[in-house]
C-alpha cells in the first residue's frame, strides 16, 4: 500500500487584488463561483512590517467550492500606493494574472464583447486553438477527436484573467469547475510572472528554497508557433518567450494526467526585447493583482530557509490579516511573496 508523503508546501495559496472598494470585487467573482470567507484588517504598523506598506489594509479572503488553493484576497488598502497596471499590456515585467478553467468559454466571451459595446474599461482576446500537451499529434479532422484548448484574455483595470476551455482530455486534479457559478468556471488553476532572465538562475531559488518541482521546462512559444500565445502577449515578428512551470510537490513531472492545479508560470524573455517595468505597480499597496501566497506547513522552517537564501528584504514573522503567522520576502527574480503557516 502507497503511503502518502507529507508535503511542506502546497500550490499557489491566493491571488491578492489591492481595490478601494471590495464590494463590486466581490460581486465580480460570485460570477465564476467564489463566496466571501475570512475577513481581518491590519493597522497601518503592522502592515508596513509585514508587507512593506504604511497604511491600514482590511482583507476579505474569497474561497472557491472545497480549493485549498486559487483562491482570491482582496486587500482594501487606507492609502494605495498606486493604480496598478490597469489596462496597460501583459507583455511587461513585473505582471501578474490568474488563469482559470471554464466549461463556458464562449458565455465569457459574450460578456466580453457586451462591456467594450457599453464603452467599460476593458480589453480581450478572442478563444483561440491551443494544444498544450502532445503537440505533435495530428488528429484527421471531421474524423478524430481534436485534443487541446481554447483561451482568451480578459483585462479590466482590478483584473488579468486567461481563461481555458478543455476539448476531449480531462486533467482530474488540475481545476474542479462549479456547475453552479453563472460562468461554470473553477477556481484560479495556475498564476504568471515575467521576468528577464537568459540563464534561469534565479529560478533555481523555486525548486532548491521553496521544495517545489518545476513540472515543465524550457518550453518555447514563438510569434509563429502560437496565436493564443501572440495576441496575448502582444508578441511581433521573431519574438518568443519561455516557460518554466513549478507545481505542488505531489504533482508530477512526468506524467501529466497527475498534475495538479495551483502552478506558477515563469516567462522569461530574452534580454534582447526592450520590456516595460511594471514591477513597482504590481506590490501589496498596490491596486490591481498585486501579491501571491504560498502556505506552509512550518513558517519557522520556511523562515531559515528563505533567510539562507538570496532573497531580498525579509520580515519577520508575524500574524496577518487572518491571525495566520506570516512573513514576506522579494524573491531573487524580483517579485514579492507572502508565505502563510497552516495545516496541509
Amino acid at each position: 500500500m502507497n503511503q502518502v508523503q507529507p508535503v511542506s508546501i502546497a500550490g499557489i495559496y491566493e491571488m491578492c487584488i489591492g481595490v478601494t472598494d471590495a464590494l463590486p470585487q466581490i460581486q465580480y467573482w460570485e460570477q465564476f463561483g467564489y463566496r466571501i470567507g475570512a475577513i481581518g484588517e491590519l493597522p497601518a504598523s503592522v502592515a508596513a512590517e509585514l508587507y512593506g506598506v504604511c497604511s491600514k489594509v482590511r482583507s476579505v479572503r474569497l474561497e472557491h467550492q472545497d480549493a485549498d488553493h486559487g483562491l482570491i484576497r482582496l486587500m482594501v488598502w487606507e492609502k494605495p500606493t498606486n493604480d496598478g497596471l490597469q489596462m496597460s499590456s501583459m507583455k511587461v515585467k513585473g505582471n501578474r494574472w490568474a488563469t482559470t478553467l471554464t466549461a463556458d468559454l464562449l458565455n465569457i466571451l459574450n460578456h466580453a464583447e457586451d462591456a467594450h459595446s457599453a464603452n467599460l474599461p476593458v480589453k480581450y482576446t478572442s478563444p483561440r486553438w491551443e494544444v498544450i500537451y502532445n503537440k505533435e499529434r495530428k488528429a484527421r479532422p471531421f474524423v478524430e477527436a481534436a485534443v487541446g484548448v481554447r483561451e482568451m484574455m480578459l483585462l479590466q483595470p482590478l483584473t488579468r484573467q486567461v481563461f481555458f476551455q478543455r476539448f476531449n482530455y480531462a486533467l482530474p486534479n488540475y481545476g474542479k469547475i462549479d456547475e453552479n457559478a453563472f460562468f461554470k468556471t473553477s477556481q484560479i488553476t495556475h498564476m504568471g510572472m515575467i521576468i528577464q532572465d537568459d540563464s534561469k538562475e534565479k529560478l533555481l531559488f523555486y525548486e532548491e528554497v521553496l521544495g517545489l518541482i518545476r513540472a515543465r521546462d524550457d518550453v518555447e512559444t514563438t510569434f509563429e508557433s502560437s496565436l493564443a500565445g501572440r495576441e496575448i502577449f502582444s508578441l511581433h515578428p521573431g519574438e518568443k518567450f519561455v516557460v518554466t512551470a513549478f507545481d505542488d510537490p505531489r504533482s508530477s513531472k512526468t506524467d501529466f494526467a497527475a498534475a495538479r492545479s495551483g502552478r506558477l508560470y515563469i516567462l522569461r524573455f530574452p534580454s534582447s526585447i526592450a520590456l516595460d517595468d511594471g514591477c513597482d505597480r504590481t506590490l501589496p499597496g498596490c491596486l490591481g493583482m498585486s501579491l501571491y501566497t504560498y502556505r506552509v506547513s512550518s513558517i519557522a522552517e520556511y523562515f531559515h530557509r528563505v533567510k539562507a537564501s538570496n532573497a531580498q528584504k525579509i520580515t519577520e514573522i508575524v500574524p496577518n490579516e487572518f491571525g495566520q503567522p506570516s512573513f514576506s520576502f522579494i524573491a531573487p527574480d524580483g517579485y514579492f511573496w507572502t508565505l502563510i503557516e497552516s495545516a496541509l
